[in-house]
């Protein structure tokens, strides 16, 4: 069995007023006891393409995000070494209190401040102008960093983080407990301004024809939970355009080649305030089909553009 837990804190552009969502992440509850169990997943089987593994849980990670985010047409993020450092620094603060959070507390071992933005300025890194923020952490048992990463991926409002057209750069770091439980941590960053991918444009994910798209996901093992009163779903599928973006859903479908489409839960900021307002996903209610193909349909407006796009993906 694989245990994991999983939490995000959404980006914060210094334009807005407010934090536009934080996701809790099990709070001071030690992970052996808040950590749900789920069926044993492999690490991701390398495609074509695909990072080399390394063995260093906070480099694989990088490096599978990159990797996916190329898939996407996204801008590649810099790997910047005092991002690096307040990444680092947070999973090591977890490891030593035996907590899965977003927040640390003064006093503690390991302390570097309470909040990400604390934590970046306490590392050198300065967030000036026009700039955001955002994290993401997984605890788990599973070794390897491309997996962490994946996970990640795989959980939608953490996805919302790690595919944020805005970001430029990036750190991350991993600390792992002697029965070899690792802390991973992801810190996003954009400072004196952001990426943009240009007014009305998205990508989507899974990105077109795809392949080996996995079938299923434990909504309970993410937090929040995206499905809530359901665990075992579909894999969610998902759009994601730049900061002035909004993102207004008129229709979002899948379906198996030649098949009706199925029944999913809409997330878009409209109707969960979880979601961010410049993306939105669509979680099929029950795992797909092994070995598939999907068809997706979405139409919408995106930062005031009419859009539409249809797109592709298989299965394993």
């Amino acid at each position: 069995m694989t245990n994991w837990r999983l939490s995000a804190v959404a980006p914060l552009a210094a334009l807005l007023a407010a934090l536009l969502a934080a996701c809790g992440g099990g709070g001071g509850d030690a992970p052996s006891a808040a950590a749900p169990a789920a069926p044993s997943t492999p690490t991701p089987t390398p495609e074509p393409g695909a990072p080399t593994l390394t063995g260093n849980n906070a480099l694989d990670g990088y490096n599978w995000f990159i990797y996916r985010r190329a898939l996407l047409g996204l801008p590649t993020l810099a790997r910047n070494s005092l991002v690096d450092a307040a990444a680092q620094g947070h999973s090591d603060y977890q490891r030593l209190n035996n907590t899965i959070t977003h927040t640390e507390t003064q006093g503690l071992p390991g302390f570097t401040g309470v909040a990400l933005n604390n934590r970046l300025a306490a590392a050198g890194y300065t967030l000036a102008g026009r700039s955001a923020y955002g994290e993401v952490i997984s605890a788990t048992s599973n070794s390897t960093g491309f997996y962490q990463a994946e996970e990640l991926i795989t959980a939608i409002y953490h996805r919302f983080v790690i595919f944020d057209p805005i970001f430029k750069e990036i750190g991350t770091g991993a600390a792992t407990t002697a029965s070899g439980y690792t802390y991973f941590t992801a810190d996003f960053t954009a400072s004196n301004g952001y990426n943009s991918l240009g007014a009305g444009r998205f990508v989507v994910y899974p990105a077109n024809n795809q392949a080996a798209v996995p079938t299923n996901f434990f909504s309970d093992s993410e937090s929040p939970d995206p499905v809530p009163g359901q665990n075992e779903v579909g894999y969610p599928i998902s759009v994601h355009a730049d900061l002035d973006g909004n993102v207004t859903v008129q229709s979002f479908t899948v379906a198996p080649r030649g098949g009706a489409a199925l029944a999913t839960r809409l997330l878009s900021h409209t109707g969960d305030s979880a979601t961010s307002e410049r993306a939105a996903a669509i979680v099929p209610l029950a795992p797909l089909r092994a070995a598939t193909t999907y068809d997706v349909s979405f139409s919408g407006m995106v930062g005031g553009v009419a859009v539409t796009r249809a797109w592709s993906f298989s299965t394993k």
